[in-house]
Formats: C-alpha cells, structure tokens, sequence
C-alpha cells in the first residue's frame, strides 16, 4: 500500500514538473531530407489466399452457485507521504530579479 502511494505520488509530482518548464527556443532548426529516385521494372499481381472456416457453436447461459469470496476491511491511519514543491522557471527568474535589485 506503501508503495503504491508513493509511486502514485511520484507521478503525480513528474507531471507537475513537466508543466512546470518554461520553454524558449534558442536556435532555428534545419533539415534537409534526402532525395531518391524510384523506377518501376515490373508490373506487380497480388492474389490472396481463400479460407472457408467453420467456428465452434457456442451457448451462453447462467445458473447461480455458492463461492467462497473474501471480504475487504480498512481502517484509517496516519502514514509519511512525499510532499512535493515546485518551483517555475517564471518564478526564479522574478526571485532572481528581486534579489538583485539593492
């Protein structure tokens, strides 16, 4: 239980930081796909096989009958759980620049 918390809340704190960023492009990108030349030197002729299938009959029906099944009981308790604080780049940035100013 312990570890599925954590997990759920380590995910939780991956999302939050990725919209967390603040994204500036730098530098214009270029790509220059290659050319290719493509000549046909024969005529193709495709013909798919044939199958005749025959599948099972099958009915469905209900009847009811008497299984063991377990109960599930909860109780509340106090547990550690990560706590999580993020900090944008937006926000250093106006941390930064009133820091700096005298």
């Amino acid at each position: 239980m312990h570890k599925t918390i954590t997990i759920a809340a380590l995910a939780a704190a991956t999302a939050l930081g990725l919209a967390a960023c603040d994204v500036k492009k730098t530098q214009e990108g270029n790509v220059t796909a290659p050319k290719y030349d493509v000549q046909k030197t024969q005529e193709g002729n495709v013909t798919l096989p044939k199958y005749d299938v025959k599948g099972p009959d099958v009915q469905v029906s209900k009847e009811e009958k008497t299984v063991n099944v377990p109960t599930v009981k909860t109780e509340e308790r106090t547990v550690t759980v990560p706590k999580v604080d993020v900090t944008t780049a937006k926000e250093k940035e106006r941390q930064q620049s009133t820091a700096a100013k005298p």
